[in-house]
């Protein structure tokens, strides 16, 4: 005889922010205002109702004031100096003339061509409601444009 076990719950948000998708990473979530506020109406309502019961749930919580960076991966070789100093890292040439990548505890990156860091870059996503939906479909193809003299 064969007991029924039922499965255990699924998660479906752990589940779904698993895979890569824009703006996650391993510990946080990020919606640009900008597209949020672009979105339909019913999916704004939606959102809004969710948010006021997320916020009320965790607002016992601590909560700090988040800074958000765009930025991208870039491999430490392709990084001028600035961008070294801010990912954290820096470069050096040693005696033999060769370029030694360092993190700033000193410790030397054997191999800085196959290492990405996180650097800083201009914000892709149009910053205000009317830029992020005027030329942007709802597919999120941009609109073709028209040549003035046609």
């Amino acid at each position: 005889m064969t007991m029924y076990t039922p499965e255990p719950m699924r998660s479906p948000l752990p589940d779904y922010l698993r895979a890569p998708h824009p703006g996650t990473s391993a510990n946080y979530v990020v919606l640009p205002k900008s597209l949020v506020e672009a979105m339909p109406l019913p999916w704004q309502n939606a959102m809004a109702e969710i948010l006021t019961e997320f916020h009320q749930a965790f607002a016992h919580l601590d909560w700090p004031e988040y800074r958000v960076v765009p930025s991208r991966r870039e491999k430490l070789v392709n990084l001028d100096e600035d961008q070294l100093a801010e990912a954290g890292y820096l470069v050096e040439i040693d005696v033999d003339g060769e370029l030694v990548y360092r993190e700033r505890t000193g410790r030397r990156i054997d191999n800085p061509e196959e290492t990405e860091v996180l650097v800083s870059v201009l914000d892709p996503i149009p910053g205000d409601h009317r830029n992020a939906t005027q030329d942007t479909p709802p597919r999120g193809f941009p609109a073709p444009q028209v040549a003035p003299w046609s």
